[in-house]
């Protein structure tokens, strides 16, 4: 859990030079689906936004609607 919040925290950094400045309801909407999908994966990057994304089929509505507004397009 301290991993994925740190990622949240350090602003992953997209495309337009723009920064992920996520709000707590935003991470606690995809901690469950980062803790079952992606615990394993680095933070920093977009690396974990990126991996959710790869599962998005599968996330929580909830999750998916965060992933859909913050991954890169």
């Amino acid at each position: 859990m301290r991993l994925f919040l740190s990622f949240l925290a350090l602003g992953v950094g997209f495309s337009g030079g723009t920064s992920l400045a996520q709000t707590a309801a935003e991470r606690q909407a995809c901690m469950p689906d980062y803790e079952k999908y992606c615990t394993g994966v680095a933070p920093g990057g977009g690396r974990i936004i990126a991996c959710l994304a790869k599962q998005l089929d599968k996330l929580s509505p909830e999750c998916r609607k965060v992933v859909e507004t913050h991954a890169p397009k």
